[in-house]
Protein backbone atom coordinates (compact mmCIF):
# COMPACT_ATOMS: atom_id res chain seq x y z
CA UNK A 1 0.00 0.00 0.00
CA UNK A 2 1.27 3.17 -0.76
CA UNK A 3 1.13 5.72 1.86
CA UNK A 4 3.01 8.23 0.51
CA UNK A 5 -0.07 8.71 -2.66
CA UNK A 6 -2.58 9.35 0.28
CA UNK A 7 -4.71 12.57 -0.56
CA UNK A 8 -7.80 14.35 0.94
CA UNK A 9 -10.26 13.23 -0.69
CA UNK A 10 -13.30 14.66 0.72
CA UNK A 11 -16.09 15.13 3.69
CA UNK A 12 -19.55 13.75 4.11
CA UNK A 13 -21.52 15.27 6.58
CA UNK A 14 -24.53 13.40 5.21
CA UNK A 15 -24.73 9.29 4.17
CA UNK A 16 -26.26 10.98 0.68
CA UNK A 17 -22.81 12.59 -0.19
CA UNK A 18 -21.03 9.36 0.58
CA UNK A 19 -18.74 8.50 -2.67
CA UNK A 20 -19.02 5.78 -4.82
CA UNK A 21 -17.06 2.99 -2.84
CA UNK A 22 -14.53 1.88 -6.26
CA UNK A 23 -11.63 0.80 -3.81
CA UNK A 24 -11.52 -1.47 -0.55
CA UNK A 25 -12.35 1.08 2.23
CA UNK A 26 -10.03 0.91 6.09
CA UNK A 27 -12.40 2.11 8.29
CA UNK A 28 -10.71 3.97 11.22
CA UNK A 29 -13.67 4.62 14.11
CA UNK A 30 -13.25 5.48 17.85
CA UNK A 31 -14.12 8.02 20.75
CA UNK A 32 -13.73 11.68 20.74
CA UNK A 33 -9.81 12.88 21.25
CA UNK A 34 -8.67 9.05 21.18
CA UNK A 35 -6.12 10.13 19.01
CA UNK A 36 -7.78 8.72 15.65
CA UNK A 37 -6.46 12.05 13.25
CA UNK A 38 -2.77 11.42 15.00
CA UNK A 39 -3.03 7.86 14.21
CA UNK A 40 -3.66 8.51 10.52
CA UNK A 41 -0.89 11.50 10.17
CA UNK A 42 1.78 8.54 11.52
CA UNK A 43 0.39 5.97 9.67
CA UNK A 44 0.63 8.29 6.38
CA UNK A 45 3.67 9.85 7.81
CA UNK A 46 2.49 13.39 7.38
CA UNK A 47 1.84 16.19 10.00
CA UNK A 48 -1.58 17.21 9.49
CA UNK A 49 -3.44 15.92 6.59
CA UNK A 50 -6.09 14.49 9.20
CA UNK A 51 -6.28 17.62 11.05
CA UNK A 52 -5.36 17.13 15.29
CA UNK A 53 -8.21 19.13 17.86
CA UNK A 54 -7.37 19.69 21.41
CA UNK A 55 -11.23 20.21 21.31
CA UNK A 56 -13.32 16.62 21.22
CA UNK A 57 -15.82 16.39 18.94
CA UNK A 58 -14.67 18.66 16.34
CA UNK A 59 -14.71 16.17 13.43
CA UNK A 60 -18.34 16.11 12.40
CA UNK A 61 -17.84 14.62 9.26
CA UNK A 62 -16.74 11.01 7.22
CA UNK A 63 -13.55 12.03 5.86
CA UNK A 64 -11.77 10.12 2.99
CA UNK A 65 -8.65 9.74 1.96
CA UNK A 66 -7.90 8.50 -1.06
CA UNK A 67 -4.48 6.17 -1.91
CA UNK A 68 -3.94 4.83 -5.21
CA UNK A 69 -5.10 1.28 -4.12
CA UNK A 70 -7.45 1.97 -1.34
CA UNK A 71 -9.38 4.37 0.75
CA UNK A 72 -8.84 5.44 4.16
CA UNK A 73 -12.22 6.55 6.28
CA UNK A 74 -12.49 8.80 9.45
CA UNK A 75 -15.71 8.30 11.09
CA UNK A 76 -16.50 11.44 13.28
CA UNK A 77 -15.43 10.30 17.07
CA UNK A 78 -18.14 9.43 19.33
CA UNK A 79 -19.39 9.72 23.21
CA UNK A 80 -18.37 13.43 23.70
CA UNK A 81 -20.87 15.01 25.87
CA UNK A 82 -21.22 18.49 25.39
CA UNK A 83 -22.53 18.08 21.73
CA UNK A 84 -26.54 18.29 21.50
CA UNK A 85 -28.44 15.41 20.99
CA UNK A 86 -29.30 16.63 17.28
CA UNK A 87 -25.69 16.28 16.26
CA UNK A 88 -25.57 13.32 17.95
CA UNK A 89 -28.47 11.67 16.09
CA UNK A 90 -26.93 13.35 12.95
CA UNK A 91 -23.79 11.42 13.60
CA UNK A 92 -25.37 8.58 14.32
CA UNK A 93 -27.48 8.41 11.13
CA UNK A 94 -24.02 9.22 8.99
CA UNK A 95 -22.04 6.44 10.63
CA UNK A 96 -25.17 4.00 10.35
CA UNK A 97 -25.72 4.95 7.05
CA UNK A 98 -22.12 4.09 5.94
CA UNK A 99 -22.08 1.11 7.36
CA UNK A 100 -25.41 -0.22 6.18
CA UNK A 101 -25.14 1.15 2.07
CA UNK A 102 -22.93 -1.92 1.42
CA UNK A 103 -19.48 -0.62 1.03
CA UNK A 104 -16.63 -2.19 0.17
CA UNK A 105 -15.19 -2.30 4.02
CA UNK A 106 -12.21 -4.40 4.66
CA UNK A 107 -11.14 -4.11 7.89
CA UNK A 108 -11.99 -1.96 10.83
CA UNK A 109 -9.00 0.17 13.09
CA UNK A 110 -11.40 0.52 16.47
CA UNK A 111 -9.36 2.83 18.72
CA UNK A 112 -8.95 3.16 22.21
CA UNK A 113 -6.70 5.02 24.80
CA UNK A 114 -4.59 2.02 26.29
CA UNK A 115 -5.24 4.09 29.63
CA UNK A 116 -8.31 3.41 30.40
CA UNK A 117 -11.11 0.73 30.30
CA UNK A 118 -12.47 0.74 26.70
CA UNK A 119 -15.74 2.80 27.49
CA UNK A 120 -19.63 1.81 26.97
CA UNK A 121 -19.63 3.42 23.19
CA UNK A 122 -16.37 1.48 23.12
CA UNK A 123 -18.42 -1.96 23.60
CA UNK A 124 -20.82 -0.82 21.82
CA UNK A 125 -18.94 -0.32 18.53
CA UNK A 126 -17.24 -3.38 19.17
CA UNK A 127 -20.76 -5.29 19.89
CA UNK A 128 -22.02 -3.39 16.76
CA UNK A 129 -18.97 -4.40 14.64
CA UNK A 130 -19.38 -8.45 15.55
CA UNK A 131 -23.26 -8.25 15.06
CA UNK A 132 -22.66 -7.27 11.75
CA UNK A 133 -19.88 -9.15 10.93
CA UNK A 134 -17.58 -6.49 9.88
CA UNK A 135 -13.52 -7.32 10.11
CA UNK A 136 -12.38 -4.81 12.48
CA UNK A 137 -9.01 -4.97 14.84
CA UNK A 138 -8.24 -2.95 17.81
CA UNK A 139 -5.81 -0.40 18.48
CA UNK A 140 -4.75 0.87 21.82
CA UNK A 141 -3.19 4.50 21.35
CA UNK A 142 -1.44 6.90 23.57
CA UNK A 143 1.00 3.70 24.79
CA UNK A 144 3.81 6.37 25.06
CA UNK A 145 1.76 8.31 28.33
CA UNK A 146 2.47 4.73 30.39
CA UNK A 147 5.83 4.02 31.73
CA UNK A 148 7.07 0.20 31.53
CA UNK A 149 5.35 -1.05 34.56
CA UNK A 150 2.20 0.84 33.60
CA UNK A 151 1.86 -0.46 30.50
CA UNK A 152 2.68 -4.39 31.53
CA UNK A 153 -0.84 -3.87 33.76
CA UNK A 154 -2.48 -2.07 30.96
CA UNK A 155 -2.01 -4.97 27.99
CA UNK A 156 -2.33 -7.73 30.77
CA UNK A 157 -5.88 -5.80 31.24
CA UNK A 158 -6.51 -5.75 27.11
CA UNK A 159 -5.61 -9.47 26.87
CA UNK A 160 -7.94 -10.74 29.82
CA UNK A 161 -10.50 -8.53 27.87
CA UNK A 162 -10.28 -9.80 24.46
CA UNK A 163 -8.67 -12.43 24.16
CA UNK A 164 -11.78 -14.80 25.29
CA UNK A 165 -13.35 -13.07 22.23
CA UNK A 166 -10.35 -13.84 20.37
CA UNK A 167 -10.18 -10.12 19.44
CA UNK A 168 -6.57 -8.44 18.29
CA UNK A 169 -5.11 -5.54 19.97
CA UNK A 170 -1.98 -3.33 19.17
CA UNK A 171 -0.11 -1.24 21.47
CA UNK A 172 0.60 2.00 19.34
CA UNK A 173 1.85 5.67 19.84
CA UNK A 174 1.52 8.43 17.67
CA UNK A 175 4.34 10.31 18.79
CA UNK A 176 7.47 7.52 18.31
CA UNK A 177 5.68 4.86 15.95
CA UNK A 178 5.49 2.22 18.04
CA UNK A 179 2.98 -0.17 16.82
CA UNK A 180 2.65 1.53 13.39
CA UNK A 181 4.60 -1.47 11.21
CA UNK A 182 2.55 -4.08 12.62
CA UNK A 183 -0.72 -2.00 11.81
CA UNK A 184 0.69 -1.56 8.40
CA UNK A 185 0.87 -4.74 7.70
CA UNK A 186 -3.02 -5.73 9.22
CA UNK A 187 -4.21 -2.76 6.60
CA UNK A 188 -1.85 -4.62 3.37
CA UNK A 189 -3.23 -7.94 4.16
CA UNK A 190 -7.06 -6.99 4.52
CA UNK A 191 -6.40 -4.64 1.82
CA UNK A 192 -5.58 -7.71 0.04
CA UNK A 193 -1.80 -6.63 -0.82
CA UNK A 194 -0.62 -9.67 0.72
Amino acid sequence: MNYQSAVFEMSAGKANQLPKSDLPEIVFSGKSNVGKSSLINKLLNRKAIARVSATPGKTTTINFFKLKDARLVDLPGYGYAKVSNAEKERWSELIEGYFSSGRNIKLVVQIVDIRHEPSKEDFDMINYLIERDFPFIVVCTKKDKLNKTEFIKRNDAFHRLFDENDIDFIAFSSSNGEGCEELKKCLEQAAGEN
